[in-house]
């Protein structure tokens, strides 16, 4: 688990986030150009380590009803894709999110790909070429990826 001070660096490395110190030793940190009311991105960084980010209607999250995720065991690189995610959902229209396809690439920990790719409001998952399970659902998709031993690479489908 990263400490409070790992987690405050990473943070600070977005510029575009503000520092605002609260109650109980806490920091928030907000995106002041939001598209949205909602600026607070960091809510809560407590000195245990705990916090957590907001990412109401970001795809691939879980939040609470408050639209948040708990960072408290993050990785740094989960972290900083976590604060990308909700960074870039603050600053996109909404038209601008739906109408993007996805595409994301899941790794295993024998180093094999496959990819997610968002076709006709299906979510397929591919081994290369290979069309591999379909699903018409988003959470679906990732709850299978997950439950094989697949995590999260990177959004795009670029090379490596």
């Amino acid at each position: 688990m990263l400490t409070f001070e790992q987690k405050q660096q990473i943070i600070e490395t977005f510029p575009e986030l503000t520092r605002k110190e609260v109650s109980m030793k806490r920091l928030n940190y907000h995106y002041e150009d939001s598209l949205y009311e909602k600026t607070v991105v960091v809510q809560h960084l407590h000195p245990n380590g705990n916090g957590f980010v907001y990412v109401e209607g970001i795809e691939g999250y879980e939040p609470d009803n408050r639209g948040l995720v708990n960072i408290r065991e993050a990785s740094e690189e989960e972290l900083k894709k976590i604060i990308q995610d909700a960074i870039h959902g603050l600053s996109t229209e909404e038209e601008d999110v739906e109408d993007a396809l996805r595409e994301e690439v899941w790794m295993n920990g024998e180093g094999q790909k496959l990819t997610l790719l968002e076709e006709d409001n299906f979510f397929n998952i591919y081994h290369g070429y290979n069309l591999e399970e379909s699903f018409g659902d988003y959470r679906d998709a990732t709850a299978y990826l997950k439950e094989e031993g697949f995590k999260f690479a990177k959004s795009g489908g670029e090379a490596e």
